[in-house]
């Protein structure tokens, strides 16, 4: 087991106190990215001080960049589909506000790993057979709640993305909303 110190990444953008009401600004994509300390808190493989550039790849790279970048975001956050990490939550309200955006060429893929990370409840499955799991360093535990809640603290873009006219958002939105309870 990884030996990284656990400071509950904060869930909370950095860069506004509100979300705003319209829609995303356009001059400040993934603002906010820098502030968060990714070298401190881990992935799943080591250090998360690659997500910022993987993230920055999936903005403004073209579909095929966009589509790799995102394939190792989800290995490093949510791997195998249902296992996340410490840097999980930091990473949720950059997903959430690239799923907003228009120009992302991988936006259903977004929102599939926003859903696979709002189902993720394998730390704490583990945790009701092995309690001492909990008494430990590391707790994924924890990780797993931040990230859930992160996942739910953003929800209120659902509406927005379930009226794009793009079917293939749309069906990940709805899912996602399902998972959420909305």
């Amino acid at each position: 087991m990884r030996s990284a110190p656990t400071p509950e990444p904060s869930i909370q953008r950095t860069d506004r106190h509100q979300q705003p009401s319209g829609p995303p600004r356009t001059t400040a994509l993934l603002a906010g990215l820098d502030g968060v300390p990714w070298s401190d808190i881990q992935d799943s493989t080591g250090s998360a001080a690659a997500i910022p550039r993987l993230l920055r790849k999936v903005a403004r790279g073209d579909a095929e960049t966009a589509r790799a970048a995102l394939g190792d975001l989800r290995r490093r956050i949510c791997q195998y589909g249902f296992v996340v990490e410490q840097a999980t939550a930091a990473t949720v309200p950059f997903l959430w506000e690239l799923a907003q955006r228009p120009q992302v060429s991988c936006r259903a893929q977004i929102i599939q790993l926003l859903k696979n990370i709002a189902d993720a409840r394998q730390w704490e499955t583990t945790a009701t057979a092995y309690p001492k799991l909990l008494n430990h360093r590391e707790n994924p535990v924890a990780w797993e709640r931040a990230a859930r809640q992160a996942v739910r603290a953003r929800r209120d873009g659902l509406e927005r993305l379930l009226a794009e006219d793009d079917t293939e958002i749309t069906r990940a939105t709805t899912e996602l909303a399902r998972t959420l309870g909305d």
